[in-house]
């Protein structure tokens, strides 16, 4: 049998096409692999969202040129994102790559495989659908723990931020069938898992209609929710400008629906929000988390923020930093802004911020957040969480670690417990990143 090696980078949605990539190609007869010596094809599945991400690649197929050396029969494919980008240009670019597949070609991989190994030939196929959810296919899960899941149930985005490379690289938003989604669930659960993790560019978005039958987030939410009580179920991402009381609602009625929720705010300046095309200001993203506060007291919130956009002014960064105090998220991913080809801003503005004060101001920011989280988790010493244990901690065999429903971590000495196990666990210290527990005896 031949056998495929998978390298995935970049989001979630990257790793849950990697296991969707999997399924397709085991079902045509391949073997999935965990030893790339042993690998006929290597499959680097990619991101593109910063420039940083595309370099680690090249740099990774600098790496992969020695192992084709050794093995001559290999062949190296890009898939996902760059791959879309990029196209056959990145063949010619990187002489060691083969084929490169966009993410909405995933299907046509046996066949493509086939010709690159029988006839030789270099191969793209990187063409966009407006239709392709492979709603039908169930994921191998690869490197799966057999306690969480990610389960994808929409595709693209049409926001079109004025940033973000995500619109032209996996196309137009659309929406899976729902039958299906409750499905993957109920077999998951079936499994043993104990925790889903809806997917989607903006899963507030989600809508899908067929013969009179239309369902939205909230509903879809609701569903999956009612799989069982002991199925934890969380989502990713939301968008600030369609995040609905409704949602807010069905989340207050359900104990195994966790409370937390990732609002990317990107910028606290209404100017640069309206320049990055966010289709909402900082009185209604404030409004969306007074909503959250009210149906949810005790839910974590975090975010995506970007230094240094386009003509971003010192004003305009201290309105975010702003932000980050009224707000208080609980975790941010912060990033310097990076300018992405084929964008509105790179099409249409200049960037103009010096990179020593982006770095400036990242810092800053950064700064304020670790000393926010701090606080936060401070506040959680003395109080007793749920916690579904995932594993061993990284610093010592005798502690394992888990998560709350607010994707806290805590970690605890083992005594008994297993991974894949709900324990109680009171908190007793936290760092800025952990909160430390013991575990409470049931």
């Amino acid at each position: 049998m031949p056998k495929f090696y998978v390298e995935t980078y970049g989001c979630q949605m990257n790793f849950a096409d990697s296991e969707i990539i999997a399924s397709l190609l085991q079902k045509e007869g391949y073997a999935n692999t965990t030893e790339l010596t042993e690998a006929d094809y290597v499959l680097i599945n990619t991101c593109a969202i910063r420039d940083n991400a595309e370099q680690r690649i090249r740099k990774r197929l600098r790496e992969l040129r020695a192992a084709q050396q050794h093995n001559p029969k290999m062949r190296i494919g890009i898939l996902g994102c760059m791959a879309e980008r990029l196209q056959s240009q990145l063949m010619v670019e990187e002489e060691i790559v083969s084929f490169v597949v966009g993410p909405d070609s995933y299907r046509r991989l046996p066949e493509i495989l086939k010709q690159v190994r029988q006839a030789g030939v270099k191969s793209a196929e990187t063409e966009l659908s407006t239709t392709e959810t492979y709603d039908d296919i169930e994921p191998v899960r690869l490197n799966s723990n057999g306690i969480s899941a990610y389960i994808s149930i929409m595709r693209g985005c049409q926001n079109y931020c004025a940033y973000c490379v995500v619109p032209y690289t996996r196309g137009r938003e659309r929406s899976r069938d729902p039958h299906t989604i409750v499905l993957e669930a109920q077999h998951l659960f079936d499994q043993g898992y104990k925790e889903v993790t809806l997917l989607g560019q903006n899963v507030n978005s989600y809508r899908w209609r067929c013969e009179g039958d239309e369902v939205d987030f909230p509903e879809l939410m609701r569903r999956v929710a009612e799989v069982s009580p002991r199925l934890r179920v969380r989502f990713a991402t939301s968008h600030p400008k369609d995040l609905s009381d409704k949602l807010l609602e069905v989340m207050s009625q359900y104990d195994n629906i966790c409370k937390s929720i990732h609002l990317p705010v990107q910028s606290g300046s209404d100017r640069m929000l309206k320049l990055m095309n966010r289709h909402y200001d900082s009185a209604w993203y404030l409004d969306r988390i007074a909503a959250i506060r009210r149906y949810l007291p005790d839910c974590s919130i975090t975010t995506d923020v970007i230094a240094g956009f386009c003509t971003e002014t010192e004003e305009d960064h201290q309105q975010t930093l702003e932000m980050f105090r009224k707000v208080r998220y609980d975790y941010a991913y912060m990033f310097k802004f990076s300018m992405r080809p084929n964008t509105y801003a790179e099409k249409h503005l200049k960037d103009d911020i010096d990179e020593t004060e982006k770095t400036r101001r990242l810092e800053e920011i950064i700064a304020l957040q670790g000393k926010i989280a701090l606080e936060n988790n401070q506040l959680e010493v003395g109080k007793t969480f749920e916690v579904l244990v995932e594993g061993e901690s990284h610093r010592s065999k005798e502690q394992l670690f888990g998560r709350n429903s607010q994707n806290k971590v805590i970690v605890f000495d083992r005594h008994n417990v297993q991974p894949g196990q709900y324990v109680l666990v009171r908190v007793k210290d936290c760092t800025a990143a952990t909160l430390i527990g013991e575990l409470v005896e049931q």
